[in-house]
């Protein structure tokens, strides 16, 4: 893998914090790099930055307050540092625009989700503006906002950072969605679907391949639904289908998976790939949302309680060992008991691995938004307790059957909260920590599952390479 090429300590440094999902994440990414390019130097923190950029969240309200909040921690430092470049980022900046900078006075930059990847540009804009100039005094520096629509932006998430070593990789397929669901924001945020040239993308993974990288994440919207008005379908094989073909016959790719599909666009063609195509992940994120009918069709998700059961044995006949996770809502407007019972009894027969359990959350702009018979939010938050209890004693149920087997996993690197682990994947998804070594990292480890806590797993190695390891020390106890 490629080392990470030390940085001009003299350079200017820009420090980007996301909020929200996997493509704010994987934007992120793409923006430090542009100004990588342009010789910007990344920031190990805020205290360091001359440029702090919030990429930010809009799905829920808490998304949107902690990045305002965050904006409001940073009016001291701007005070002290007038110098100091401050702009929002992403999905609420495309929602509330202009108005962010009547609220926010130190901020200098609002540009929205189709104008990423001109942050340097419009950052350099504004560093130039306030640099002394031969006229003795430098001039008011602008304060910009863009949110506007910018044919082919969904091609411009393509850059990496250079010379990181990373084994794992997400990879930008298509940008919007067409759905609109009743309680979804992106088609506000991020417009309608728009698809990425497959050759694009294939040479992308083909790039990361080459760097070292082993694992990539596809990610989209609704990313099943990919190149669905662009492409046309072969031999009954969706667009999406021909590019997961694609990406799991390049050469160096061990493992493929995909965020976030649609119950609708889960065809027998993607089930078979999952079943056939050996680099795809044996882990199927596939939203719900509620297990109500009547909730459903208020939602508009267009499918029924019973098409997602038949769905998910149809996925589960074809891939007895698969990881199924989810995305739920409790509380959505007109959301009554029986309504919620129907969502414990889905979760109850379906037996996730894992669920995304959310309140909801109303959000400008969508239909659900307007209706009058919400749900106050003591109800809403004893239903969320409820439905995690649940979910909670179902994921430690099934982790438990895991322990004392053996499992392979995909080394990333040291864990988040402890120095001497490491922190790695199954093919299912499955959190895993081992002690550290550094010859581990970025490769297939086999290990065996000694302890779990329901979402992390405790594990030791088993024969790398000729040579048994020797067994970890017993883990500290849970929760540590």
């Amino acid at each position: 893998m490629n080392e990470r090429r030390p940085q001009d300590p003299t350079a200017p440094a820009v420090f980007v914090k996301t909020y929200g999902c996997q493509m704010n994440v994987r934007d992120s990414e793409a923006v430090l790099s542009r100004f990588v390019a342009r010789g910007y130097r990344i920031a190990r923190s805020e205290e360091e930055a001359d440029v702090i950029l919030l990429n930010t969240c809009s799905v829920r309200d808490m998304a949107e307050d902690k990045a305002c909040g965050k904006m409001d921690s940073l009016r001291a430092r701007k005070r002290e540092n007038p110098g100091l470049v401050l702009g929002f980022l992403g999905c609420m900046a495309q929602r509330r625009g202009g108005e962010l900078l009547q609220e926010f006075p130190e901020v200098d930059l609002v540009l929205g989700t189709q104008k990423l990847h001109e942050a340097p540009d419009r950052v350099e804009r504004i560093r130039a503006a306030r640099a002394p100039s031969s006229a003795s005094s430098p001039e008011e520096p602008p304060r910009i906002v863009d949110i506007g629509a910018e044919a082919g932006s969904q091609n411009q998430v393509r850059d990496h950072l250079p010379f990181t070593r990373k084994a794992s990789a997400f990879v930008s397929i298509m940008q919007g969605c067409n759905m609109r669901c009743a309680f979804c924001i992106v088609p506000v945020t991020r417009g309608p679907e728009r698809a990425r040239p497959m050759e694009e993308i294939e040479k992308e993974v083909r790039s990361l391949a080459e760097q070292g990288v082993r694992e990539v994440t596809l990610l989209g919207q609704i990313v099943n639904l990919y190149g669905r008005r662009e492409l046309p379908s072969r031999q009954g094989r969706s667009p999406f289908v021909q590019l997961l073909e694609r990406v799991c016959s390049i050469p160096g790719i061990a493992r493929v998976r995909f965020t976030s599909p649609h119950p609708i666009g889960f065809r027998e063609d993607l089930i078979a790939a999952l079943r056939d195509l050996p680099p795809l992940c044996e882990h199927v994120h596939l939203p719900a949302q509620s297990g109500s009918d009547r909730i459903l069709r208020a939602m508009g998700r267009g499918y029924t309680r019973s098409r997602y059961l038949e769905l998910v044995d149809r996925i589960r006949s074809a891939l007895p060992e698969a990881t199924l996770t989810t995305d739920l809502i409790v509380g959505f407007p007109g959301e009554e008991e029986e309504d919620f019972a129907q969502t414990r009894k889905l979760v109850e027969s379906v037996q996730f691995d894992q669920a995304f359990i959310f309140r909801y959350s109303p959000r400008p702009g969508t239909s659900a938004a307007a209706r009058a018979d919400s749900i106050g939010e003591e109800e809403k938050l004893r239903r969320n307790h409820d439905l995690l209890a649940l979910q909670d004693e179902i994921a430690l149920r099934k982790a438990k059957q895991i322990v004392n087997r053996e499992v392979e996993i995909l080394v990333e690197g040291e864990s988040r909260k402890s120095a001497h682990r490491f922190q790695g994947r199954t093919r299912g998804n499955h959190l895993v920590l081992v002690r550290a070594e550094e010859r581990w990292r970025g490769e297939l480890l086999p290990v065996r599952i000694v302890e779990t806590t329901g979402f992390t797993f405790y594990a030791e190695p088993v024969l790398v390479g000729e040579h048994e390891e020797a067994p970890l020390p017993t883990p500290p106890p849970l929760g540590r």
